[in-house]
Formats: structure tokens, C-alpha cells, sequence
């Protein structure tokens, strides 16, 4: 019975997540689930390592297990990637644009389809997108390095053109309106941060970064600005009144950042990457701690962070959404170090020929390291490989012997929820008036999701 379970399991998910019913295998010759809630287990997508004794009541966690984002409606009609769509709030609609160089603005009919208003066609590509739902205020970043100012209609039936802004020399990339303050700030592959006044037009300054610049965000609070790069850096900027300063650069990722987020209350910086990680910077405490999120298996190109139920949800090519805890206890990962023998068993490496020549033994070791410790090791010394939640690891990741003995299985308890989206996602937007997430990618297409079990559901 439990053997075809799982073979339904493998059917409903069309094979395209085996390691789902290995865990739920595994909890159920544990003991931690009975064969009834197998199939449950694998339907919310729960990717949960070794279950372990929790203080959660059992009513919490069977809600947790329930929760999942649930498809409202799937909009289709744009020829090519939509780069990025945004949710009106309080509104059923929905603003896209497009690499067919659209602006649609989409209508909830009585059908219950989406359907557009408008279909605003641009010079050139449309690549960026911010909307200020009070002021009605649309800005749209374009590939010739212009940001096209709207205003739309009450109806959402008509935009009048209010402004043009002549920011970059090449795309754009990212853009923020801060009206409160009345900035415009935008970034682009010309290497350019630019910063506007929303009232006037008038260019305030910029900074030129080493290498294209991706995403930008704003701490309307402090002013501090953050600008990303293809290069995998963060360029730490201060502005006041008119005048612009560098303050300092965050390294971290291996690769080209795409997608930042800001945390207000904590005053931290989650910025994802090509390189498949996350990284939470604790700008707040000014101590340069930075801890690393390990989840997605491709390239993460969406980040959304909500405040008041504490969860960072990310999306990217590998076509999940993952939805993190960030209640819970983390630490950041140990340094790798290095040596020219194992530091468990003390063979040589295969380059340590001083080694070798004393002790007359010819030696085959790779070097590895183990993510708990961080300790070179031998390929005997590190044979077994399990999540480490606490470190950002929700993934299997190699761990020397000694590390997986000691590891309590609370250390094991997944702190993240994984589901599955059915294409790559581009970008993604929470609007929490209606509590749905948009996403859109590279199927030209753009799906609104119920998230509302998400948000209700308590951290653990």
C-alpha cells in the first residue's frame, strides 16, 4: 500500500520532485507519519528534513503542513518573458511588462478571468516596474535607459504619460519610487546608480559601480541606500539632502546578485543570487554578520520579505517557491580552512607530496569540507551528507563523520516550506491588502496566488 502511494505521489508531481517521497518514506518508517498522511506530506511540499520532538502543539503543525499558496488565476496573452508584474492594491488587477515591449494593465471580469484594459505598446522592451497604489503613480524602466512616468486612470482603464526621465545610457534594471521623499532611484546595465526627484525631474547624483548594476533598495528610514551588481556586490550608499557618499561594499555571493529585499523592523538586507544562495546581511547591528539561505537549486531572481508574519519568500529558475522562517535560530556558516592533510584522520592530499615522500604511500584524497565545521577532510572522513537547517542548508550538503554523530536530530527539523510553482519565475510581488503572490517567467505567462494560509500560519 505504501509502495503505491508513493508511485501516485511520483504521478501528481510528474516525477519532477523524487526527493518529496523519499521523506516521506523516510517519516514514515520513522514513525512520524502514519500512511494516511504520506500523501499529505507530499502535496504541501514540504521538504522537512528528520522530524524531531518540537514545542509546537500538534493542531499548529497540521496547520503548517496544510499551509501552501494555492492558484487563483493564470494570465496569458504577452508574445515574449514578462519581466516583471506587480498587484494593484485593493484591486483586482494587475500591471505587467513585458520583452514585447508592452505595458498591460490587467482586469478581474465577471468571468472571473483576468483580461487587459490596457496594452500600452513601448519603444523597446519593457524591463522594470514600480507602482504607488495611493498616488496612482506608475514608473516603467525600459531598454534604452529611459523611465516612463503614468499616471492611471481611477477606472484602470486609461494611463496618461506624465513624465519622461532620460536615467541610463543602456536598460534599466531596477527602480524604486520613494514619494514620501520624492526620489526616483534606478539602476542599469551602464553601471549607473541614478537619483531623481519625482517632483521636478532633475537628476540629484549618481555612482558609478565596477560592473552592471541588478537591483536596488531603499531604507526610507536611514537613507541608506543599496545598490547590487553583476559581480555579486552590494554598494552600501548614503544620501542626503543632494549630496551622495559611498559608504562601504558587501561580499558575499559567487555570483550575479539579481533581487534584494529589506527587513524594516530588524533592519536587514536579504539579497539573492545567481549563484543559487541567499545571504541575510544584519545591517541593524553594524557587526558585519551575514548568514547564507541554501534551498533553490537554480538561480534565485525573486525575493519578497514580509514583515509581520517574519517569512522571506524567494522564487527562481528552478521553478519553486520557498517560504523561510526567519524566527528561527541561525547561525552563520564556519570558514573553510585549509590544509594538506585531513584534519580527522591525518592522510595526505594527493598534493602533498612532502607527505607522501615520508611516509612512502602514494595518496589519492581529495580535499573536502565539512559545512558544519568547516574542516578539510578526506573522502572516508566525510561519507555521509544531511541537512543543516541552522546553517541555511535545507539541501544535503556533505558533513565529516564526527559532525554527523554529534548532530542532535533538531538540528536536522527543517526551518523552510517548499512548493512547487510549474515555471521558472522571473519575479515575483506579494500584495498583502488581498494577501496573493504574482509571479511571473519565461512561459509569457503571469499567475496570482492565494497565500493567505501562508501568512496565517504562526513561525515555528
Amino acid at each position: 500500500k505504501i509502495v503505491e502511494t508513493l508511485l501516485q505521489s511520483l504521478y501528481v508531481l510528474e516525477f519532477r520532485d523524487f526527493p518529496l517521497c523519499a521523506v516521506a518514506w523516510w517519516q514514515y518508517r520513522s514513525g512520524a507519519n502514519t500512511g494516511g498522511n504520506v500523501m499529505a506530506s507530499i502535496q504541501t511540499g514540504d521538504r522537512g528534513a528528520a522530524p524531531s520532538a518540537s514545542s509546537s502543539s500538534p493542531a499548529a503543525d497540521a496547520k503548517k503542513r496544510r499551509a501552501k499558496p494555492v492558484l487563483l488565476n493564470r494570465l496569458e496573452g504577452c508574445t515574449s518573458t514578462v519581466n516583471a508584474a506587480v498587484a494593484i492594491p485593493q484591486e483586482d488587477a494587475v500591471i505587467s511588462v513585458s520583452e514585447d515591449s508592452t505595458i498591460r494593465v490587467w482586469l478581474k471580469r465577471d468571468s472571473g478571468d483576468y483580461w487587459p484594459s490596457i496594452c500600452h505598446a513601448c519603444p523597446c522592451p519593457a524591463s522594470c516596474i514600480d507602482y504607488d497604489g495611493t498616488s496612482k503613480r506608475l514608473f516603467v524602466g525600459i531598454d534604452t535607459g529611459t523611465i516612463m512616468e503614468f499616471l492611471l486612470a481611477d477606472d484602470l482603464n486609461r494611463m496618461t504619460p506624465k513624465r519622461s526621465y532620460s536615467a541610463h545610457m543602456s536598460r534599466v534594471t531596477d527602480l524604486s519610487a520613494a514619494l514620501d521623499l520624492s526620489w526616483l532611484l534606478s539602476v542599469g546595465r551602464d553601471k549607473y546608480f541614478q537619483w531623481h526627484c519625482t517632483d521636478t525631474g532633475r537628476r540629484l547624483g549618481g555612482f558609478k559601480s565596477d560592473a552592471w548594476c541588478t537591483a536596488v533598495q531603499l531604507d526610507a528610514a536611514t537613507k541608506y541606500v543599496f545598490v547590487a551588481d553583476y559581480a555579486g556586490q552590494i554598494n552600501v550608499l548614503k544620501l542626503e539632502d543632494q549630496s551622495l557618499s559611498h559608504v562601504t561594499a558587501l561580499k558575499g555571493h559567487s555570483g550575479s546578485i539579481r533581487s534584494l529585499t529589506w527587513d524594516p523592523d530588524n533592519r536587514l538586507l536579504f539579497s539573492g543570487s545567481f549563484d543559487e544562495s541567499i545571504v541575510v546581511w544584519d545591517i541593524g547591528s553594524q557587526k558585519g554578520t551575514a548568514l547564507e539561505l541554501h534551498g533553490h537549486a537554480g538561480k534565485v531572481r525573486g525575493l519578497s520579505y514580509i514583515p509581520h508574519a517574519k517569512k522571506l519568500f524567494s522564487g527562481g529558475d528552478d521553478a519553486m517557491l520557498i517560504v523561510w522562517d526567519m524566527t528561527a535560530d541561525r547561525k552563520e556558516t564556519p570558514e573553510w580552512k585549509e590544509s594538506s592533510t585531513c584534519e580527522r584522520c591525518g592522510s595526505a592530499f594527493f598534493w602533498n607530496l612532502k607527505e607522501m615522500w615520508q611516509t612512502k604511500q602514494l595518496a589519492v584524497n581529495r580535499q573536502h569540507h565539512c559545512r558544519r565545521c568547516g574542516k578539510a577532510v578526506c573522502d572516508a572522513c566525510s561519507s555521509t551528507t544531511t541537512p543543516i537547517p541552522p546553517l541555511g542548508f535545507e539541501m544535503l550538503v556533505r558533513v565529516c563523520n564526527d559532525c554527523y554523530r554529534e548532530m542532535p536530530e533538531s538540528e536536522k527539523t527543517s526551518r523552510a516550506q517548499f512548493f512547487e510553482m510549474k515555471h521558472r519565475v522571473a519575479h515575483l510581488h506579494v500584495d498583502l491588502s488581498k494577501r496573493r503572490l504574482v509571479t511571473c517567467g519565461f512561459d509569457n505567462a503571469i499567475k496570482i496566488w492565494d497565500i493567505k494560509s501562508l501568512l496565517d500560519t504562526p513561525s515555528a
